[in-house]
């Protein structure tokens, strides 16, 4: 089995102890993050610095914001509810100088983004079966893997179902996610998802397991065929544990930029995506897209991931989000 992980090369059996060593030693989880949003942060910082530099408020500082929230992937329409906010706190609070815009830009960003700040709660039902969606390469599989983790380090026992059956490897990675986090991986040769699925969740009730992730194949929202496949999947672990799935999470790259908001409409609309999963904020991702994201579609961000380590994913905070991505 090839080795998942391309820094640490410890052995799943050392891993609680790997991992408590890196915690102890890596920076909090708030400086990783502003670390990880510094490509927007820079290239925000260094033109709302101009921007907000001091003089008048008038249509030149107004068409001046607005480029650079277009090129930070913002969206033309969420830019356009951002702009009518601050147009709005201007007009309200009185303000007369760029150097108070700054805060109302932060303060309008925090309001597009706090609807979305609503963490997941698993207690609802046992087993709370958890369905991942996404188009390959977007880190379904690491995710599953950082939530395995998480999950367990709330005292909650975890079953993975390896429903991709399409994507070469796909199980063997999430065996070794398994192996890693000690949690029992249910698979089969016979290229049936469904099947699969269906076995993993009634195992989980067997074994009075607390959480199933379930793995699908990726997906393009274009390939209406393959969508529909994944919709049986749905069903299927509906016929297995009524009210199943309990979530629909759908993990997004952030690297993808405004792509990333056509395919949670497209998996929305043909799945009902009950949360978000925001990956690989440590690339070159412009975190402008969660804001486009909230004002096209605004569905619950449970989590963003920031790198490759087992402990990379946290529940979303949009007041920390904001400030790391606009101090």
């Amino acid at each position: 089995m090839f080795n998942l992980f391309k820094k640490d090369k410890t052995d799943p059996a050392d891993a609680p102890a790997a991992i408590t060593s890196q915690e102890t030693s890596s920076p909090s989880w708030t400086e990783r993050l502003k670390r990880s949003l510094s490509k927007t942060r820079n290239q925000l910082g260094n033109q709302l610095a101009g921007l907000f530099g001091g003089g008048k408020i008038d249509e030149d500082v107004y068409e001046e914001l607005e480029t650079i929230l277009l090129t930070s992937d913002v969206g033309v329409n969420a830019t356009q509810t951002l702009l009518e906010d601050i147009r709005g706190r201007v007009k309200r609070q009185s303000l007369n100088d760029t150097t108070q815009l700054k805060q109302a830009l932060k303060e309008a960003m925090l309001d597009l983004l706090q609807p979305l700040q609503q963490p997941l709660s698993t207690s609802t039902h046992q087993p709370f079966i958890i369905m991942l969606v996404g188009v390959n390469g977007a880190g379904k599989t690491t995710t599953i893997g950082k939530l395995a983790n998480l999950f367990q380090a709330e005292g909650k026992s975890v079953l993975i179902a390896a429903g991709d059956t399409f994507r070469a490897a796909a199980r063997e990675q999430l065996q070794a996610w398994g192996e890693r986090n000690r949690v029992h991986v249910v698979s089969n040769q016979s290229g049936d998802a469904a099947a699969v699925i269906f076995d993993a969740v009634n195992s989980a009730r067997a074994k009075n397991i607390d959480i199933v992730l379930a793995d699908t194949a990726g997906r393009l929202p274009t390939q209406l065929n393959l969508m529909e496949e994944i919709a049986k999947v749905k069903r299927v672990i509906g016929k297995a544990m009524p009210e199943a799935p309990h979530e629909i999470l759908l993990v997004l790259d952030a690297n993808t930029g405004q792509n990333a908001v056509m395919q949670v409409m497209a998996f929305d609309d043909a799945l009902k995506v009950s949360g978000l999963v925001l990956t690989k904020l440590d690339g070159t991702a412009k975190g402008g897209v969660i804001a486009a994201i909230a004002q096209a579609r605004p569905i619950p961000i449970r989590y963003i991931g920031l790198g490759e380590s087992i402990d990379d994913l946290r529940t979303f905070d949009a007041a920390e989000f904001v400030e790391a991505l606009l101090s």
